[in-house]
């Protein structure tokens, strides 16, 4: 039997959990705080946690400071609307993240920009008209 495709938990390890937890609070998001140290944000059929990244080292037995920085890959944020890349992007500096590149119109046919949270995860925000969001929000890639 084949197993179902999908990501249900996207784990950040993050060097402070309270700045990373107030930056995306201050994107609109509810915090959920477990008592095995996660903070968690529900997310439409996902949920992403914010974990010490010592601790993301310690167990998977990794050399402190192995987990910092940029890695090849960025977390994808859709929006219903062209204008809502640009309001979200709005509130990334106050909240402590860093603009990466500006909203603007891509080669194929979408607008989108792309922002870093306080421990260096870049995330893109983008307005897909060839996959529009379903009314509870759900994606799914060249729409429903």
């Amino acid at each position: 039997m084949p197993f179902e495709q999908r990501v249900s938990l996207i784990t950040l390890g993050v060097q402070d959990l309270n700045t990373s937890a107030t930056f995306y609070e201050a994107l609109g998001w509810r915090r959920v705080d477990s008592p095995d140290g996660v903070i968690a944000f529900d997310l439409i059929a996902q949920t992403l946690g914010l974990y010490p990244a010592s601790g993301l080292e310690d167990e998977l037995g990794l050399e402190r400071g192995t987990l910092t920085g940029h890695g090849a890959s960025s977390l994808g944020y859709n929006v219903r609307e062209k204008a809502d890349v640009a309001q979200l992007l709005a509130l990334v500096e106050p909240a402590g993240g860093t603009i990466l590149k500006p909203a603007g119109d891509v080669f194929w046919g979408g607008h989108h920009g792309y922002f870093s949270d306080p421990d260096g995860h870049i995330w893109e925000v983008a307005h897909n008209p060839f996959s529009p969001l379903r009314e509870d929000g759900a994606f799914r890639w060249n729409g429903y």
